[in-house]
């Protein structure tokens, strides 16, 4: 299953993790005292609540604790970050050791805060070359200010899931490439209803209420730069914000307008449901992750489903193949008096080849370090080999931690449902404002 819902969540969790920087000084592998062949029960919390997703966790612990049988783990999933933050920030025996979260875009509030412990000195004492393995855009998700407070756990990329047997019929033979491609076949396969008034079937929904097509994940098909140099926004002097904001307001009008697609998109149904509407034929092509296609195939999909990478703007057609990256992070809790313990766990699950390949074939996600990538015990079928792919790229992208965490991302978004709305008449003065508020909120968040 994917981190969906990362920006909602962070604005809720910013706050409360705020309030761990007083509380929270965080250790290192040289000041932590506990003894790690001592034998210890430690505590770990996730946010994973399927029953497959439960029961891979369980059996990747199963296989540390009998790699080290002096630690033993307990295990509680479904953990919110509401809840984690809260525990860390009542601290003692009931606050867990190490902690899984689904919230990346707030790793800069966990480093800045010290909730997490900076993992660098037990990397440095293990002799972990963490940039031998793991790959960059995931190293720089999981970091902030030279402070590795998280590791990666699996990962995520994103491309477009496409309905291939809606291609055929339509004469379309190869995905689209390039952005103005792409925008001739969302419109080939666009089917208006009897009354012209909806649809019977939109070649995507591009809006972005649209489940995961949001700025961020377009942007990365332009490689932006969120901050110059010295550390402020540059949503306005980098001009892909203003091109990507441009296209996909331009796509929106050519598909049929915001209001039109937006009745349309209210009868879609749940997102992890059998009902999301690339499941049902609702839509054409759907921007999304590597789960979407084992999850059509579960929902039982009258079509052939294939997969490609995002197209990109036509005058960058030699980078096609990348994408945006992000994924779940793990740390150590800076309270926690078994820090040794717990990176012994933390290690094996963000570092051994063997556990992250079982972890990955288990929930069908993309592995997190450059081996497993790479591993001969990796299930790969057609459609995931295009993730997999979109993770190697060179030029795939994430977005960047920073003191407020998500909150600049949120700032954006906001901004883009404006723009895509109509309500924005001259964008660059909006990205322009846009960044004054980023700057503002990140020099408050200092």
């Amino acid at each position: 299953m994917p981190r969906t819902g990362r920006l909602t969540t962070a604005t809720a969790l910013l706050a409360a993790i705020s309030a761990l920087a007083t509380a929270c000084t965080g250790q290192g592998a040289d000041t932590a005292s506990d003894d790690p062949k001592a034998d210890v029960t430690l505590t770990f919390w996730h946010g994973w609540s399927a029953p497959s997703e439960a029961r891979a966790i369980e059996e990747n612990i199963a296989r540390f604790e009998k790699a080290h049988p002096n630690i033993k783990v307990k295990v509680t999933g479904n953990m919110t970050d509401d809840k984690i933050n809260q525990a860390l920030r009542a601290g003692g025996d009931k606050a867990p050791d190490v902690v899984s979260s689904f919230t990346t875009d707030s790793v800069g509030k966990f480093c800045n805060s010290r909730a997490f412990a900076d993992l660098n000195p037990f990397l440095e004492k293990s002799g972990v070359d963490k940039a031998k393995v793991f790959p960059r855009t995931l190293l720089e998700y999981t970091e902030f200010n030279g402070n590795q407070c998280t590791l990666p756990l699996l990962n995520d990329a994103y491309g477009l899931v496409y309905n291939k047997t809606a291609f055929d019929a339509a004469g379309i033979t190869e995905p689209p490439r390039t952005w103005s491609r792409f925008v001739e076949v969302a419109q080939k396969l666009t089917t208006p209803d009897a009354s012209g008034d909806s649809y019977e079937r939109v070649g995507l929904m591009p809006t972005f209420h649209g489940y995961e097509t949001t700025p961020m994940r377009l942007a990365a098909q332009w490689s932006p730069t969120y901050f110059a140099a010295d550390g402020s926004s540059n949503l306005a002097r980098d001009p892909a914000f203003a091109k990507m904001l441009t296209a996909q307001k331009d796509l929106v009008a050519a598909l049929g307008g915001y209001e039109k697609l937006e009745r349309f998109r209210n009868t879609f149904g749940d997102e992890w449901s059998a009902e999301h509407p690339f499941h049902t034929g609702k839509v054409a092509m759907q921007i999304d992750g590597e789960w979407r296609a084992p999850m059509a195939k579960e929902a039982g999909v009258g079509f052939e489903i294939a997969t490609a990478p995002l197209p990109v703007p036509d005058d960058q057609a030699g980078d096609y193949g990348k994408g945006y990256l992000s994924g779940t992070v793990m740390g150590i809790a800076s309270g926690s008096r078994k820090q040794n313990a717990a990176w012994e766990l933390v290690k094996y699950m963000t570092t051994d080849t063997d556990a992250v390949v079982a972890f990955a074939n288990a929930i069908h996600n993309v592995p997190s370090t450059l081996a497993a990538l790479e591993s001969p015990a990796l299930r790969v079928t057609p459609e995931f080999k295009t993730f997999l792919d979109i993770a190697r790229h060179p030029k795939s992208s994430t977005t960047p931690a920073r003191a407020d965490g998500g909150t600049y991302q949120l700032t954006l978004t906001d901004f883009a449902y404006a723009v895509e709305k109509g309500d924005v008449a001259d964008i660059p003065a909006g990205l322009a404002r846009t960044d004054r508020q980023i700057d503002t909120d990140i020099a408050k968040a200092k």
